[in-house]
């Protein structure tokens, strides 16, 4: 992002299947993200941001996200949660988000 944050979306298949996707952001499924992050983890994701960067975690409505950003910590650097509902991606332009 702009900013130098890695933009984690941590919906579900059916979310991301119902809304659509987010440009520029990494897609890493809530159920599988501590291992996916987990610098020493031989399933870590191949592009996962690395322990002292920021990283901004997008979910449907905000619960998930939340919850994954206490459990992210010493993972990474959380420093935002947003959300993501089909209702905002009908409503607006996400030009804020790289492209």
């Amino acid at each position: 992002m702009r900013s130098g944050a890695a933009l984690i979306d941590i919906r579900s298949d059916s979310q991301i299947a119902r809304d659509g996707t987010v440009t520029g952001a990494l897609v890493i499924a809530r159920n599988v993200l501590e291992w996916r992050l987990d610098p020493v983890s031989q399933h870590r994701h191949p592009e996962a941001p690395r322990l002292a960067d920021h990283v901004i975690l997008l979910c449907d409505e905000g619960y998930q996200s939340s919850l994954a950003a206490a459990l992210a910590l010493g993972m990474v650097v959380v420093v935002a949660v947003i959300t993501v509902g089909y209702s905002w991606l009908q409503r607006r332009s996400a030009r804020w988000l790289p492209r």
